[in-house]
C-alpha cells in the first residue's frame, strides 16, 4: 500500500469525482483509476460505488478514509519535522475559526505568516465554535478561533483567552428604534430575531441573556452566516445579535448598544498533544508557547469531550 494511493483515495472522497481528484492530484484520470483498483484488489474491497452521476465511499471505504488521512497526515508530519531540525518551516497549517472573529485581525496575521514562511500551505475553515473545538481534538486542525459564552471553556485542548466584550443589537435603516441610542432586552422582545442555530454557543450567548432577564424571545430566522443574518436585517425581517468588536465590517445598519448585553470571550484553541512546526511556529508569531495552557477555573463549565 503506497502513500499515493491513499492520496488519490482521499482526493475522490473528498471531491466525489475521479476527474477533479485527478485534477487536484496533478496526474491524468486514467492512472488515478488505475491506481484506485489496484489498490481494491489489495484490499480485497471496492472503496468506491461509481456511477454515471455520482461517486460515493462504500462502507469499506468509509472505514478506509480516517486511516488513509492519518498515514498522510503523519508522513508529512515526518517530513515537518525533518526540514524544522534543518532549520525551515514547512508542512500544512489549517486553522479554523468562527465568523466573527475581532480579537485578531486574522487575514493579516495569516499574510504576515505566509510572508515569513513560503513552503508553508495555510488552509482556513470557518465555521461554528463547537465544530471547530472538534476538529482540534481530531487533529483535523492545528488551532481554532472561538467565541464562546462567559465562564464556558472547551475541554481536552490547549487554549488561551483573547478577549472579552458585550453583543450589540443590529436593526434596519427605517426600524423604529434605529436612532436609539441604547436599549434594554425588553424593549426588543416582541420583535422576531435573526440568529445562529439553536444549540450553537453563538446562540446560547443570546439565548442565556434574555433568559436572565426574564424575557421570552421569537428567533424566526436560524443561518449560519454572518452575511445571511445581516441580509435579512436589511430587509426589516428581525434584529441581529453580533459582537460589538465586530460590526464595524457592517457599517450600514444601526447598531444599539444594550444595557444588558449578551457577553462572550474569544479563544485560541490548540491541541494538547505535541503541536507540528508548522502549528508551533503559528502560536509563537502571535506570542503565544505551544505548551501554555490557560486552565479553566474550577466554577467555569466546560463544552463537553461528547
Amino acid at each position: 500500500m503506497e502513500l499515493q494511493q491513499m492520496r488519490y483515495v482521499v482526493a475522490v472522497a473528498e471531491t466525489s469525482n475521479f476527474t477533479r481528484a485527478a485534477e487536484q492530484c496533478l496526474v491524468v484520470q486514467s492512472a488515478l483509476s488505475h491506481q484506485i483498483a489496484r489498490l481494491e484488489r489489495e484490499l480485497g474491497a471496492k472503496l468506491f460505488d461509481r456511477t454515471s452521476r455520482r461517486v460515493r465511499l462504500t462502507p469499506a471505504g468509509e472505514a478506509f478514509l480516517p486511516a488513509a488521512r492519518q498515514a498522510l497526515d503523519a508522513a508529512e508530519r515526518a517530513r515537518a519535522e525533518v526540514a524544522a531540525a534543518a532549520g525551515e518551516i514547512r508542512g500544512r497549517l489549517a486553522i479554523g475559526a468562527i465568523p466573527t472573529v475581532a480579537a485578531v485581525d486574522l487575514p493579516a496575521a495569516l499574510k504576515e505568516f505566509h510572508l515569513r514562511h513560503r513552503q508553508v500551505r495555510i488552509s482556513l475553515r470557518s465555521g461554528a465554535s463547537e465544530d471547530l473545538i472538534e476538529g482540534v481534538r481530531q487533529g483535523a486542525l492545528d488551532a481554532a478561533f472561538l467565541g464562546l459564552p462567559l465562564g464556558v471553556r472547551p475541554k481536552g485542548v490547549r487554549g488561551r483567552e483573547l478577549a472579552r466584550g458585550d453583543l450589540v443589537a443590529l436593526v434596519a435603516p427605517d426600524h423604529p428604534l434605529a436612532d436609539e441610542p441604547c436599549v434594554d432586552l425588553r424593549q426588543l422582545s416582541d420583535e422576531p430575531f435573526v440568529d445562529f442555530p439553536l444549540g450553537t454557543a453563538a446562540r446560547a450567548q443570546s439565548d442565556e441573556a434574555f433568559a436572565a432577564a426574564g424575557v421570552r424571545r421569537e428567533v424566526a430566522f436560524e443561518v449560519t452566516t454572518v452575511d445571511f443574518i445581516a441580509r435579512l436585517v436589511r430587509q426589516g425581517l428581525g434584529i441581529g445579535m453580533l459582537p460589538a468588536a465586530f460590526v464595524a465590517e457592517l457599517p450600514d445598519l444601526p447598531v444599539l448598544q444594550l444595557r444588558d448585553a449578551p457577553a462572550r470571550m474569544e479563544h485560541l484553541i490548540w491541541s494538547r498533544f505535541p503541536p507540528s512546526p508548522v502549528a508551533a511556529a503559528f502560536l509563537s508569531a502571535l506570542g503565544i508557547s505551544a505548551t501554555e495552557s490557560a486552565g479553566p477555573p474550577e466554577s467555569a463549565a466546560v463544552v463537553p469531550d461528547e
